[in-house]
């Protein structure tokens, strides 16, 4: 894995790291990319920079420029909890709502989705549509780049390796103005993008509305995330009416070059681009553009005091090396001490180190949330999560659910539905079940569905999880 874990507690100790070790070190904040990467031997750095403990980093602000600003540890579901997000950057927010599960949309940030730079990553196309850009600092300075001019290539950017990404800002919605994001996925969650698709512009009124100042980005289709500009002219002015949709739709399936790849021919995406741009513009055309957004996400999130608990362990720099190595944390409620874990994840670290296996390791890719654990209030996918992120932090594995030898009534409620089989995956399931009934105590159908998306069961059919999940008495004695 890596050799030292460095937990910085301001910018300018990052930088000063960044400057000395350069392309032996790489910054963390998440970890849901680069934790893949190094298991999989595309990064093979020294050191691992922990940004998390930074203050400020994590906030969201409308600056006085009147453009949004997202800090570097911003993750996707702050941004799909953000009002001022809803109410004015919805191509964002639908996008950041289509990034994996919400396990993973609660430790992914927005700029690591920007930096490791696919073009299937879901929230480049929005951004680029709202005219974002980043702010790189480094100890020979600091610079801003407009997203449209940051990436070189498929997974590829301007971004120097001594140079931090600090901060995110782009234009918010203004009144006369609507966007959307649409996305194809071969699945409903924890999808790559076949293709997606972000249109911004302004409706001018009539009956259908005209359109100007049109911006449609297109992903997934070309090495770099790409504007139709030939549709974006053509509809200049013109009211957005089905001849207008259908040529425009045309226009930006010309515009898009793909390749044939495991999740489609090129033929294929260039009929998507068509699809979806014509259904994006009719459904702005209609002021239809919020109705795929459920009024109230699943997020699997911290309560305020599990936040108010993430801040204050935010205060001093940690060096985590391999004669020094001592992970301070509390684990279902006990302090414990983790010796020589600061290279591991942190379900290696729970499972062989701590000792707790109910905790279980199915993928390690964070695709089916059989080691989901709940990281200072927030489930989590605890195989993309270096060990080091545990340090002054509160971890709940599924050993720490129950109390006084009275199961949780998830954990009731799966025994009285026979919602277990094999029972490899249930672990995971019940982490996200329970803080589910903790964030919504009598949740629906629907809402049950989004709160294990990212756990995958191969023995239930899930029928008898979903009616343990919904028939569980959280107001029962325990």
């Amino acid at each position: 894995m890596w050799r030292d874990y460095f937990v910085p507690a301001t910018i300018d100790e990052v930088l000063d790291i960044l400057a000395t070790h350069a392309d032996a070190a790489r910054v963390v904040a998440g970890g849901t990319d680069l934790l893949l990467e190094i298991d999989r031997g595309v990064r093979r750095p020294e050191l691992l920079v922990d940004i998390t403990r930074i203050a400020g980093l994590d906030q969201i602000a409308l600056g006085a420029d009147g453009r949004i600003q997202l800090g570097a540890l911003v993750t996707h579901n702050q941004v799909v909890a953000s009002e001022l997000c809803v109410a004015r950057a919805l191509p964002l927010v639908q996008a950041c709502v289509e990034v994996g599960a919400p396990q993973i949309r609660n430790s992914g940030t927005v700029a690591g989705n920007l930096i490791t730079a696919s073009p299937a990553n879901d929230t480049i196309t929005p951004l680029i549509a709202l005219d974002g850009q980043v702010t790189l600092r480094s100890t020979r300075g600091s610079r801003v780049v407009a997203l449209r001019d940051f990436y070189t290539g498929v997974r590829r950017t301007l971004m120097a390796p001594d140079e931090l990404l600090t901060a995110i800002t782009f234009a918010p919605l203004a009144e006369d103005e609507r966007g959307l994001f649409l996305k194809l996925g071969l699945r409903r969650a924890q999808a790559i993008a076949v293709v997606n698709v972000a249109v911004v512009l302004r409706c001018l009124p009539g009956a259908p509305p005209s359109a100007a100042n049109v911006r449609i980005t297109l992903g997934s289709v070309a090495p770099t995330i790409t504007r139709a500009a030939e549709a974006e002219r053509y509809l200049e002015g013109r009211a957005l009416d089905p001849a207008a949709i259908s040529e425009a739709a045309a226009l930006a399936e010309r515009s898009a070059s793909p390749i044939d790849d495991v999740r489609g021919p090129a033929s294929y995406r260039r009929g998507m681009v068509a699809s979806l741009v014509a259904r994006a513009l009719q459904l702005l055309a209609n002021g239809e553009e919020r109705r795929s957004l459920a009024e109230r996400p699943v997020l699997l999130g911290p309560t305020n005091a599990d936040a108010q608990k993430k801040t204050a362990t935010a205060a001093s720099s940690h060096v985590f090396q391999p004669a020094a190595s001592i992970i301070q944390t509390t684990l279902n409620g006990t302090p414990v001490e983790l010796h020589d874990a600061h290279a591991l994840t942190l379900l290696d670290a729970i499972r062989d180190v701590a000792g707790l296996t109910g905790t279980k390791k199915g993928c390690a890719e964070g695709e089916c949330g059989s080691c989901t654990v709940w990281l200072n209030g927030a489930a989590i996918m605890s195989c993309l999560t270096p060990a080091g992120q545990a340090h002054g932090a509160a971890i709940v594995t599924v050993e720490g659910l129950a109390h006084d030898g009275v199961l949780h009534p998830v954990q009731q409620a799966f025994v009285a539905q026979g919602a277990v089989q094999c029972g490899y995956c249930t672990p995971g399931l019940i982490m996200a079940a329970a803080k589910l009934l903790e964030e919504r105590p009598h949740p629906s159908v629907a809402e049950a569905q989004q709160a294990i998306s990212g756990n995958l069961c191969r023995c239930t059919g899930y029928a008898k999880v979903i009616a343990a999940i919904t028939g569980a008495n959280t107001e029962s004695n325990r």
